[in-house]
């Protein structure tokens, strides 16, 4: 840690290093993931009390559900290394205040515009609030043995904001209205910001050299403009359309400028350097494919679910729970999990098990079998959880512990990412082998069928505006069409999964931990410096001469075996941090 700090903040850090209260921190940091993921989906099913309400427009009402995501996903960056420079901990407690405050704009809004842009400051304190969770989290469990547990917890924290967010939201609005989704974070904001100044520790990376601003924008523009384009092909709309190729090629554009300008700059707000390790950059990878596969399906699923099924919002939210509860388990047992069989294989056993779960559901029909949505739905999240967790411990325990913030927003912006073109990809491939079956359905006209061929839901409108015979045909070529569909995009879910498995051979076999005496030793040497430190700035005594300052952005590393100078020791070694845990 760098820049001036004082000493009552260096003895907060070494007792929550030294001591039980690490856990403690825990908690705050999990109960601050599991206020950006309510907000995440709390708002889907309130969707048509708002429209009610304030009568938005067809472009108004797109923003207001994704001004949160976008605005998030293209901060992340910005705030993972700003809270580097100026301390995650003050980063973190501005984004409480904010979000509070967003929340009780967007809870008393009265236009579409008020809530579009509370929505927007919403987006803005989650982007603050997700990195510095996790960088702080890199910081306080040096030892990456309990840090694997804390990243356990604290996936499966986001497993259950995910989860909890619709019949959360449900409940709220059928009891109460609308604003009231956004009103439940103010009383857990009001515990949060005492609580967060009275026992997170403050912690930096290096911070030498000016803040790159320009970068940081250029990132923010860059990741906004790609989120956007693909949200746009995720929504129907065609890859050479203005309002998708254009977003997507600024934004590639300005990603591309930001990598150049990043390998230029003698202190750049992300080292490029970290992506020509193959944990790191195959991790990221890995959480991008994983996401890929999962939320475009998870989508098609809860389609199917109600309009195939014909089950009730409550029902489609019960058969979805066994994946919730199946992604906790393995998020709290993945920690014995990673010690025991290594990254490699606990990433890459993950891909094959949701695979094989996929494929398991293609045996889904026209008809409801519940024990098989059981059985595919618990494996899937099982597997897919263990796939993040490992990919997620493998890549912030190979990120120095100085570019913690950076690494952990690249990492949530890959989560983003993936989740927007999973979204498109299986979205374009559903609506690719569906919409055709319906243009040529008998005794139905060609409009007709043209308007059904949009989804499913619209195709059961046409058939009822239709009726007689011509209705019910069409209405079960849709359900049909709907099925051939899903089961296509299933194949090619699993085929994604199978090429994160591959591509998982190359992390790591074994989790690489320094010995218990080691750690302490590196935690009591950590603390001396930094006593040391606080004395000679309390006294204003320089250090003797001919006596070098030691760095506070490297803590001193535990002793390593001798080995030859390869590519493979760099990375077991960065695995090996002095000094870590997204939805």
């Amino acid at each position: 840690m760098s820049g001036s700090t004082t000493a009552g903040a260096r003895l907060r850090v070494a007792g929550v290093r030294g001591g039980a209260n690490r856990w403690v921190v825990l908690v705050v940091l999990c109960v601050s993931l599991l206020l950006v993921a309510l907000d995440a989906t709390v708002l889907h099913v309130a969707v048509p009390a708002v429209t009610a309400d304030l009568r938005p427009s067809g472009v108004e009402l797109l923003w207001i559900v994704d001004a949160y995501p976008l605005v998030c996903a293209a901060l992340l960056i910005l705030f993972g290394t700003l809270g580097d420079r100026i301390g995650r901990r003050r980063v973190l407690l501005i984004g409480y205040a904010l979000f509070g405050a967003a929340s009780a704009v967007a809870a008393l809004a009265d236009t579409p515009l008020v809530l579009i842009v509370a929505r927007a400051l919403l987006g803005v304190g989650g982007a603050m609030i997700m990195p510095a969770t996790l960088s702080i989290l890199r910081d306080v469990f040096p030892d990456r043995r309990e840090r694997a547990m804390a990243i356990g917890v604290w996936t499966a924290v986001a497993a259950i904001g995910a989860a909890l967010g619709p019949v959360l939201g449900g409940f709220l609005v059928e009891h109460f209205w609308w604003g009231s989704v956004f009103l439940i974070n103010l009383p857990l904001l009001a515990l949060l910001l005492p609580l967060g100044r009275l026992v997170l520790p403050e912690s930096k990376g290096c911070g030498d050299g000016p803040w790159d601003v320009l970068g940081a924008l250029m990132a923010a523009a860059g990741v906004l403009g790609v989120v956007f384009g693909v949200k746009r092909l995720g929504a129907g709309e065609g890859p050479l359309g203005p309002e998708t190729l254009g977003p997507l090629c600024v934004g590639a554009a300005l990603l591309v400028l930001f990598v150049r300008r990043q390998r230029r700059r003698a202190h750049p707000l992300i080292d490029m350097r970290m992506f020509a390790r193959p944990t790191f950059s195959v991790s990221v990878g890995c959480i991008v494919l994983a996401m890929l596969a999962l939320v475009g399906l998870e989508l098609i699923a809860v389609q199917y679910l109600q309009l195939v099924l014909e089950l009730s919002p409550l029902e489609t939210g019960l058969r979805l729970l066994p994946l919730t509860f199946a992604a906790m388990a393995a998020g709290v047992t993945g920690s014995a999990t990673l010690r025991r069989v290594g990254p490699r294989r606990m990433v890459a056993s993950g891909f094959v098990l949701t695979a094989g779960a996929v494929l398991l559901l293609v045996l889904m029909g026209q008809h409801d079998r519940p024990g098989l949505l059981t059985t595919g739905f618990v494996l899937l999240g099982f597997g897919l959880q263990t796939t993040l967790f490992g990919a997620y411990e493998s890549m912030l325990s190979e990120a120095p512990a100085d570019q913690a913030g950076g690494a952990a927003a690249i990492g949530e912006t890959s989560y983003q990412l993936g989740a927007g073109m999973g979204i498109a990809l299986l979205g374009s491939v559903m609506n690719a082998v569906y919409a055709p079956a319906l243009t040529s359905v008998r005794g139905v006209p060609a409009s007709a069928g043209s308007a059904a061929s949009d989804s499913l839901g619209e195709a059961y409108e046409v058939a009822a505006r239709l009726g007689g015979p011509a209705g019910e045909s069409l209405r079960t070529a849709a359900r049909h069409s709907f099925v051939h569909g899903l089961h296509v995009t299933l194949f090619v879910s699993a085929g994604l999964l199978l090429l994160g498995a591959l591509a998982a051979l190359r992390l790591p076999r074994i989790m690489e931990c320094p010995p218990p005496e080691a750690t302490e030793a590196t935690s009591e040497a950590t603390e001396a410096t930094e006593a040391r430190e606080a004395r000679e700035e309390a006294s204003g005594e320089a250090p003797e001469s001919g006596e070098a300052r030691p760095s506070r952005t490297q803590e001193p590393r535990p002793p390593q075996p001798r080995r030859a100078p390869t590519a493979a020791r760099e990375s077991s070694e960065a695995a090996v941090p002095a000094g870590r845990g997204s939805r």
